[in-house]
């Protein structure tokens, strides 16, 4: 019994100690809490994208001081995309090493006590989804506010625009957006055409016969999506033309060389338009003149100019089209001042109406001036009618610029002008719409590419042709097979078959073809012609 008694204090008292040991005093329980919390706090940096417009968007990163110390002052660094760069910035200083940006507080904001935040922003260009921070470091650590690398606040791009014209105006509808949608903004280029918060817009107080590319951009309290694929269409009230919606035009040679010789009479009836060239100069700035050239009509065992004026007849009586090109390589015809304008009017309607040409066609390669051409072909509408045709033959490097004085002039008179065939051949090789590469004359990436900058730039694709030699012999350069005519034709089109460059959208009014000459087609066993004008009827 004494040693039960003996042996109940020791027990307890090793309970006692086993206690102790255990469970610490409240107070450095209490403690040890504080200092684990502490541990787990930190300053962190949490970038926002405030506003995204697709050319630029407007960032900031705000600094928060989660730790139970004063920072001092802080160092924001990170990683944008490659392209992406850094314009303006406030309420911070920066850096910059390559793609790594890094921004270091100014003398009044360095001082974070804990619990504080402080801000500052920039604005970046370009814009879009991915371009937002990467590999963000604050003082050197982990920034812990997110960076990641989307944004995944920003709508998704819009689905697929259509356009149909109307009177004075053109109707849009496109998919829904993906994520959160406020509205969307209907662009023509950078200009806005119209906020809607649905998925359809018309854009009204238009011209008539005006065309009009648009995209769409969905947007919400963060910015603007990536822009949707274009979508263009043309109000109504387009002039009626005389000819058929795709064409093929073809040049007949008043001269004699190398080709065949032939009567106008002889022009088979693939071709719908026929340029008698050319109308040439006088002395007098501005006149035109035609008669039957002596060498061809002794060529042709004595071609009269009224055996000519019936073979015109004959043409029209089949339903194909007249009209007198003036200038080509050789011509001097100058429309320089507004009389030279009113003599060119004034003497082409009167062979129009001597020889029965129902329009007349502009190929000075030797330069024009577009102010006052445009005046003297506007003042040969308004004697000849609305159904004067009026066609143009450019060089390609005369369509290479809005700037250039052929395209002044078709976009001056695009309300009156029936075709441009601009001479995809001679040139070289020459930039395309994209502006990427100097595509090789004599390809389909060629014609397609360069007749992309004309339905780029304000042509309507009805006004658009490609115009190439008809084989060996009509030209320099640039000779094609017609099946590759064929071939960018429907890439336009269609936009199928094409060559490495695929137009932007697809061009089903595009108008047909153009080649020099009848006659070198005539040399070449007619292979043009029976090539390309059987493929114009397969054209949407």
């Amino acid at each position: 019994m004494k040693l039960r008694v003996i042996s109940s204090p020791l027990v307890a008292l090793a309970a006692l100690l086993a206690a102790m040991v255990a469970a610490p005093p409240a107070q450095a329980t209490q403690s040890a809490q504080v200092t684990q919390a502490a541990s787990a706090a930190s300053a962190t940096a949490t970038f926002t994208k405030v506003g995204d417009w697709g050319s630029g968007f407007e960032g900031r990163y705000t600094i928060k001081n989660g730790t139970a110390s004063t920072i001092n002052s802080w160092k924001v660094e990170f990683d944008l995309p490659s392209g992406v760069n850094v314009g303006s910035f406030w309420d911070a200083t920066l850096t910059r090493s390559g793609q790594h940006f890094t921004f270091s507080n100014v003398g009044w904001n360095g001082t974070l006590a804990p619990g504080a935040s402080v801000s500052f922003g920039f604005l970046g260009s370009p814009g879009g989804a991915a371009a937002v921070p990467a590999n963000c470091k604050l003082n050197g650590a982990a920034c812990g506010g997110g960076d990641g690398p989307t944004d995944p606040t920003l709508p998704g791009k819009p689905g697929t625009p259509g356009a149909t014209g109307g009177s004075k105006s053109i109707a849009l509808s496109w998919g829904a957006s993906s994520g959160t949608v406020t509205g969307y903004r209907v662009y023509e280029g950078t200009a806005v055409k119209a906020t809607v918060t649905g998925t359809s817009a018309t854009i009204s107080g238009l011209g008539d016969c005006e065309s009009h590319t648009y995209t769409i951009k969905a947007y919400n309290a963060q910015g603007e999506s990536p822009a949707s694929d274009p979508a263009g269409a043309t109000t109504t009230g387009c002039p009626q033309s005389p000819l058929p919606k795709h064409f093929l035009t073809g040049y007949w040679h008043n001269f004699d060389n190398a080709a065949v010789e032939l009567r106008l009479s002889a022009v088979p009836a693939e071709y719908d338009l026929v340029a008698v060239s050319f109308g040439e100069a006088t002395s007098t700035p501005g006149e035109v003149v035609f008669g039957v050239d002596p060498g061809l009509s002794a060529a042709l065992g004595g071609y009269t100019d009224a055996q000519f004026k019936a073979d015109v007849a004959t043409l029209k009586a089949r339903g194909q089209k007249v009209i007198l090109s003036v200038g080509g390589e050789l011509g001097r015809v100058q429309v320089a001042s507004a009389t030279a304008a009113t003599k060119f009017a004034d003497t082409v309607y009167g062979l129009m109406q001597q020889y029965g040409f129902e329009g007349v066609d502009i190929d000075l390669e030797n330069g024009l001036n577009a102010t006052y051409m445009a005046q003297a072909l506007r003042a040969l509408r308004t004697k000849a009618g609305a159904n004067l045709i009026i066609t143009m033959a450019p060089q390609t490097i005369d369509m290479q610029s809005t700037g250039a004085e052929y395209f002044k002039l078709a976009l001056s008179i695009k309300d009156i002008l029936t075709v441009v065939h601009t001479q995809f051949y001679n040139s070289g090789s020459m930039l395309g719409c994209d502006q990427m590469a100097a595509y090789s004359q004599g390809t389909v990436n060629f014609l397609t590419a360069l007749a992309c900058i004309q339905l780029e730039n304000g042509l309507r694709p009805d006004q658009v042709a490609l115009g190439l030699p008809a084989g060996p012999g009509a030209a320099g350069g640039g000779i094609v097979a017609p099946s590759v005519v064929n071939q960018a034709l429907t890439c336009l089109a269609k936009g199928t078959n094409c060559g490495s460059f695929v137009p932007p959208r697809t061009y089903p009014g595009i108008r047909g073809a153009m080649t020099w000459s009848i006659n070198w087609d005539a040399s070449n066993n007619w292979n043009f012609s029976k090539t390309v004008k059987p493929h114009l009827a397969t054209l949407p």
